[in-house]
């Protein structure tokens, strides 16, 4: 489980928190103005991978869609009217 923590405290507890990191296997995240933007975590084979764990907290950190924000999705589907269509017929039957 990672623990967050401020960008100020991860400047102050710098050495302590690499400390942990390398002998207990400890995760941070970074929190800077009320949102997380970085993480500390061991080096090693998926470590820096997320986690089913991690999933919450990163749908957290996604913007939110909601009836009022509709310029998106209209967006989105216009983009998608504007895409080449793909032939019907291949040489390569």
């Amino acid at each position: 489980m990672r623990t967050d923590i401020s960008a100020t405290d991860g400047v102050r507890h710098f050495s302590e928190l690499l400390n942990n990191i390398r002998y207990r296997g400890a995760h941070y995240t970074i929190i800077r103005g009320g949102k997380p933007v970085a993480a500390l975590v061991p080096l090693g084979a998926g470590a820096l991978l997320p986690r089913m764990g991690d999933l919450e907290s990163i749908f957290q950190t996604l913007p939110h869609i909601d009836s009022y924000d509709t310029k998106f999705v209209d967006d989105v589907l216009e983009a998608i009217k504007g895409q080449p269509h793909l032939p019907t017929d291949t040489t390569w039957d």
